[in-house]
């Protein structure tokens, strides 16, 4: 009599925070914070008992190349093991290494800044999620729990981000904010009327034919006009769309052309963090 082959245990699906996008710390952390916050996403699961290392014994075997191998892996802001002809020296001319040590020289000055110990290794940057609140651990008598708060803490909420940055994570949260809303509204102008020119309307016509509220249609009206995709008129006069009372009606001028070369561009050819 033959033994039936013993069927494989399925490897415990992955759980990644909803917040973590739109929280801009992938723009901050060294290239290992996002499967870090992955991988303490999935211990956050409710059938899940252990530590990170267990975790990743049960998944990955001990070994994850995404993360550096394992827990006590060095951190660091490229792909170490990518190839020289892959950088993007028009994006970084002064190639990667010299990229990699202005990375650290300003990711460390802004941690001893705020009073945080620099982290050198995965492990370490996980002791630094507890102490500013991106994960909780707690010892109970089944063993270790993990959790995370619903909305993680922005990163200029801990540290004192230079200016460009702090301008490009704000940009980061208005996208992230006003395209689904601009989505619902572009669906309605195109799917709906065909793209039109130009078309007569009010916000809360708008929000009735898209099935947001008159605040969300506001916002993508207001991202439309400031990204030049569209502009407003009351009669033969400019209206600007952030004071729009919900009732008036006014006209929505669209640039087809100018939406469809700039804005379907920028989302193609988005700079990956």
């Amino acid at each position: 009599m033959t033994e039936k082959a013993s069927v494989p245990v399925p490897r415990r699906d992955m759980s990644m925070h909803n917040d973590w996008w739109a929280s801009g710390w992938d723009h901050v952390l060294p290239r290992q914070g996002f499967p870090l916050t992955l991988l303490i996403g999935t211990a956050c699961q409710p059938d899940f008992v252990g530590s990170l290392d267990d975790l990743m014994q049960e998944i990955f075997d001990g070994h994850w190349g995404m993360i550096g191998g394992d827990l006590d892996g060095p951190l660091t802001f490229s792909w170490p093991d990518a190839k020289d002809e892959d950088w993007d020296f028009e994006d970084a001319p002064e190639g990667r290494e010299a990229w990699e040590a202005a990375r650290w020289e300003q990711f460390s000055a802004m941690l001893t800044t705020a009073g945080f110990p620099v982290p050198t290794t995965v492990r370490e940057l996980s002791e630094l999620y507890m102490r500013w609140g991106l994960a909780h651990r707690q010892e109970t008598p089944d063993g270790t729990r993990w959790s995370m708060p619903a909305v993680l803490p922005l990163p200029g909420d801990l540290l004192p981000l230079d200016p460009e940055t702090a301008e490009r994570l704000d940009e980061l949260r208005w996208t992230t904010r006003t395209r689904p809303l601009l989505d619902a509204l572009i669906a309605h102008l195109t799917d709906d009327l065909g793209r039109p020119a130009e078309t007569l309307t009010s916000l809360d016509r708008l929000a009735a034919a898209t099935g947001r509220d008159v605040y969300d249609i506001r916002l993508a009206l207001v991202e439309l006009v400031k990204s030049g995709d569209a502009h407003v008129r009351r009669g033969e006069e400019p209206a600007d769309a952030e004071r729009l009372e919900a009732h008036r009606r006014f006209r929505l001028v669209m640039d087809w052309q100018h939406f469809s070369e700039n804005r379907v561009q920028r989302h193609l050819g988005a700079r990956p963090a």
